[in-house]
């Protein structure tokens, strides 16, 4: 057995976080979650996910829990000028600033990264997720999940064929644009090793949604054709899509001519592979309401939960369809270890998994203000000094 390392991945890399609502706040965890020091600076009315529930513990919301695990947590008004200054403080021993204020809102506070953060701290990592840059026909203008899930296309391929353009159930597009900066923060931690530089890192919610638009954008800029709602069956494969069977709905997917004829062959429909209507995937393509109808023939006399179990068995890509408590309380979820636990606080687990340096949970998410008093301590403003930043609103106790 690998001998683990009681340190994370990312252990010394610290992270100052401005970062307010879902993007940055999952990038910010994902670090965290591998040992990264995280610094969580809200603005005096807190981090507005605080209220958006129910369900709520303690006055917070499970969205704000859910995504502000392994973080220290202070307040800051950045109005003033000595927020300002303290921030300038916290940053003479940080990787890493991750912000996502309205482009323009730091320069205005005369922080921006060209003019003052570079020259002061050249070796700083700025990171800042905006909704769609500063610059272009769209520069500085807000950004929500599901506003850019309209802008960048994603309700258009997503519903039933002739349905009502729909929104993606889950916020993917805050939640990529959270991993995609992951990403690129850790790349400009990687080429600091080279250069000893940081740098500028401009993420946006528009483009991450654009880069995850696959394969529609790439089957409109090849074909000239726009891509419409598929409901659940792929536009480039078949059988791909969910079926239902005598006991449950199922998804299968047959991704190649191998995997259709051996699906064929389980579900007692030899027959189909050598249908010429069905040889090729393309054939299926073209034919998939014909194919789907067939198949659910066979699949109508058949108990859809043994099927999928006798599919993945046989190498074939099947599942039954889950609601959310299903998934929560699956023996694969439980032995993945997908459910953190620790006192009240029950979450979705670390999905990445090191052989030596696992990711763990080491702080439960913060109350507002909570850690206020121990890291302004540690930059050696203690008593009165504290109390007096606190009574001015500076360093805010309590949500404004």
């Amino acid at each position: 057995m690998t001998e683990q390392s009681s340190n994370g991945a990312l252990e010394g890399l610290r992270v100052i976080d401005l970062t307010r609502v879902l993007g940055g706040p999952y990038c910010t965890q994902v670090l965290g979650d591998h040992g990264a020091e995280i610094v969580k600076i809200e603005p005096p009315q807190g981090d507005e996910v605080r209220d958006w529930g129910p369900p709520f513990h303690d006055g917070d919301a499970a969205y704000f829990i859910g995504v502000n695990r392994n973080k220290r947590a202070m307040a800051l008004d950045l109005r003033q000028e000595e927020g300002r200054e303290l921030l300038l403080r916290l940053l003479e021993d940080a990787d890493v600033l991750l912000e996502n204020y309205k482009p323009g809102t730091m320069e205005k506070w005369g922080l921006g990264y060209e003019d003052v953060l570079k020259k002061r701290f050249p070796r700083l990592i700025h990171c800042r997720i905006s909704g769609f840059g500063s610059d272009g026909p769209l520069g500085g203008f807000p950004g929500y999940d599901a506003i850019v899930q309209a802008m960048a296309g994603w309700f258009s391929v997503n519903g039933e064929p002739g349905g009502n353009p729909t929104r993606l159930g889950v916020a993917m597009v805050d939640m990529g644009t959270g991993l995609y900066s992951a990403i690129a923060v850790l790349m400009a931690a990687h080429e600091r090793q080279r250069s000893g530089h940081g740098q500028y890192i401009d993420m946006t919610l528009y483009d991450c949604a654009v880069s995850l638009m696959h394969p529609h954008v790439v089957n409109y800029n090849m074909s000239g054709k726009v891509p419409v709602a598929t409901g659940n069956a792929h536009p480039n494969i078949s059988p791909y899509e969910t079926f239902r069977t005598r006991t449950v709905d199922i998804f299968i997917g047959a991704g190649n001519n191998r995997a259709f004829g051996k699906l064929c062959e389980e579900i007692g429909a030899a027959v189909l592979a050598t249908d010429e209507r069905f040889t090729r995937n393309a054939d299926r393509v073209k034919n998939r309401e014909i194919l789907k109808a067939e198949i659910e023939s066979y699949l109508m006399k058949i108990d859809g939960n043994e099927l999928c179990e006798r599919l993945l068995s046989a190498g074939l890509p099947a599942g039954p369809i889950y609601n959310t408590a299903q998934v929560v309380e699956h023996p694969h979820t439980v032995h993945r270890s997908m459910n953190l636990a620790k006192d009240w606080y029950k979450m979705t687990g670390i999905p990445i998994k090191f052989s030596r340096t696992p990711g763990r949970l080491e702080r439960l998410p913060p109350k507002f203000a909570q850690h206020n008093r121990e890291i302004l301590a540690e930059m050696g403003i203690a008593g009165d000094a504290f109390d007096d930043l606190v009574a001015r609103g500076i360093v805010p106790d309590k949500r404004s």
